[in-house]
């Protein structure tokens, strides 16, 4: 168990220290490549340019991760053989490819949509599904909708310092500790480029946090949507059937990817629903999020951070809590833990009506 718990701390260190390296050095020799917001103050808060390159370190982390677990696990099966792995990193090298060359030049939404459509289809092909309806044409299109909500929606999210990457950093902290209920310390794959990559998150925050250094960018949102989706149904949504020996009522997988998401799903649900009322389309860009919406109450960008904190570390552990109930079959209990997330919109949505954007 020491010696288990020693390789998972040790691949989360690196992965920090690995993604902190790499956006130092990224800061140190980027001068025009990634910096979005030169002429883009409409939809981007921060006033300044920045660099929009920190997101290309958690592709690196998850390469070298899958790297360094098939050198010290020699004697595991090559990962190439697992054709769910094979899935992940297809998918993850075409939203990586496809954010990088949107932090270039910008590219054509229906063309974003086409990738995002096509990572789904990709983990359907290689069998990471959401096993929801048992019946698989609807958990086939279950899956690829789940990856397009979940990268759109952090996308929207990555508005202000910290925000995603904190958000981020929690729901993949819950499928961590999901992980270890279901299966205790398990040491595999995919334990190990899950908590890898967390690292690479926390290490990515600590230039990202208000006064920010630089920002995600494309290349990062759409990755870390994409790693998220995959470690949210494998986790998340098939906690009912992730342990064969233990099956339990799909419903439950839903009620805790309600809790554990709550920070994007809340800001997601909150932004259509206003645009909506506004006539605008929901795939605009704009100063009507959430998060927006709590500085024009009067909080401070770091207080509006601490925000999402509170509520990140909150969904972790009322969907940590959820997923112990479901390992003791103790079902009906959970479903009220979604009052959670019903108190949180209802809180941040009221806050949006009460404190309107200024008018220009």
């Amino acid at each position: 168990m020491l010696i288990k718990l020693v390789q998972l701390i040790g691949f989360m260190l690196g992965g920090a220290i690995i993604a902190y390296i790499i956006n130092v050095l990224l800061l140190r020799f980027s001068r025009s490549l990634g910096i979005r917001n030169k002429n883009d103050v409409v939809i981007r808060w921060s006033n300044e340019s920045k660099p929009s390159l920190g997101g290309v370190s958690f592709f690196i982390v998850f390469v070298f991760s899958a790297i360094a677990y098939s050198i010290i696990f020699y004697d595991a099966p090559n990962i190439f053989q697992n054709l769910q792995y094979v899935g992940l990193f297809v998918a993850g090298s075409l939203a990586f490819g496809m954010g990088l060359a949107d932090d270039a030049y910008d590219t054509r939404p229906l063309f974003k949509l086409f990738i995002q459509v096509l990572c789904g289809v990709v983990f359907v092909a290689t069998g990471s599904m959401i096993d929801f309806f048992h019946i698989w044409t609807a958990d086939a299109i279950l899956t690829v909708l789940w990856v397009i909500v979940i990268m759109n929606s952090l996308n929207m999210l990555d508005n202000m310092d910290g925000i995603t990457g904190t958000t981020v950093f929690f729901i993949l902290l819950t499928c961590v500790f999901s992980a270890w209920i279901i299966f205790p310390f398990n040491i595999n794959i995919w334990s190990l480029i899950l908590i890898s990559v967390l690292g690479a998150v926390g290490g990515f925050l600590t230039m990202n946090i208000h006064p920010s250094k630089l920002f995600m960018g494309d290349a990062g949102s759409q990755f870390i949507g994409l790693f998220v989706s995959f470690f949210g149904m494998k986790y998340l949504w098939n906690i009912g059937t992730a342990d064969p020996s233990h099956v339990h009522p799909s419903w439950l997988g839903l009620t805790v990817v309600i809790v554990a998401f709550t920070p994007a799903a809340v800001d997601t649900l909150t932004v259509v629903v206003n645009r909506l009322k506004r006539g605008q389309s929901p795939m605009v860009g704009g100063k009507d999020h959430t998060t927006h919406h709590l500085v024009y109450a009067g909080l401070s960008d770091i207080k509006v951070w601490l925000v999402f904190v509170l509520i990140g570390a909150l969904s972790t552990i009322l969907a940590v809590a959820m997923v112990n109930l479901i390992s003791l079959e103790t079902y009906y209990p959970v479903a009220f833990f979604v009052i959670y997330t019903i108190f949180v919109f209802g809180f941040l949505y009221k806050n949006t009506i009460k404190y309107p954007a200024p008018e220009k």
